[in-house]
């Protein structure tokens, strides 16, 4: 799947950036490193001027691809929820409806373990950022208008594919959306929870939010 992937372009909403940092080594180095640094210091703490520090250029350079920290965050959303996507075609193509939800939860709940070969993002570290900062991208007093813009597209097609396998599954069942949705922002704070507030969650080294999402979904969908 790694030698597929590599062959991708991972598409990002167009309006979320100035300049598409994928067109030029400035772009590809920006976005390599507001993962490390998002990753070492927090969200709340990250400034462009940062950024320039650690890439040895002028923060200037990097509001020519992106107008905000924010738009920068959103970019890294986008593109790890199209990454995601493209992993869930791949991996559930071909299987029955029961066996194609359960892998499709699968993919949406893991965690990272190894990058794949896209050389300026380390996939590993941005999943960290996902579990901990990607609320921050739409928790927003602009958000109605950014999902006007297409901002949240490729996240919402996610939920859209989880919603309609679902229906397939089980075409009676009421709350297909709601389901798919719980499902992957579920398993993002159930990540949150095991790394920061063990008592609030059963997840640990020995049970993953995989196993928990897939034994509610079966039990959900079977009653």
């Amino acid at each position: 799947m790694d030698s597929l992937l590599s062959n991708l372009k991972i598409a990002v909403p167009e309006k979320i950036y100035v300049k598409d940092p994928e067109s030029s080594n400035l772009g590809k180095r920006i976005v390599e490193h507001s993962i490390l640094l998002i990753d070492e210091i927090g969200f709340d703490s990250f400034t462009f001027k940062k950024l320039g520090t650690k890439i040895g250029s002028n923060e200037s350079s990097v509001y020519r691809y992106f107008e905000s920290k924010h738009k920068l965050l959103l970019y890294l959303s986008s593109w790890y929820w199209a990454w995601i996507e493209y992993q869930l075609v791949l991996e559930t193509h071909n299987l029955n409806p029961f066996d194609k939800l359960q892998k499709a939860i699968e993919v949406v709940s893991r965690s990272t373990k190894e990058d794949s070969s896209f050389s300026h993002i380390n996939e590993v570290v941005l999943n960290r950022i996902m579990v901990n900062e990607n609320s921050k991208s739409f928790l927003t007093k602009e958000v109605d208008l950014e999902n006007k813009e297409g901002y949240f597209v490729i996240y919402k097609r996610i939920v859209y594919r989880l919603r309609d396998m679902v229906a397939a599954l089980k075409p009676e069942y009421k709350y297909p959306s709601s389901l798919a949705s719980t499902i992957i922002d579920g398993s993002l704070h159930q990540h949150f929870l095991k790394s920061h507030f063990t008592s609030m969650t059963d997840c640990d080294l020995d049970i993953t939010p995989t196993q928990f999402y897939k034994d509610l979904v079966s039990k959900t969908l079977q009653s």
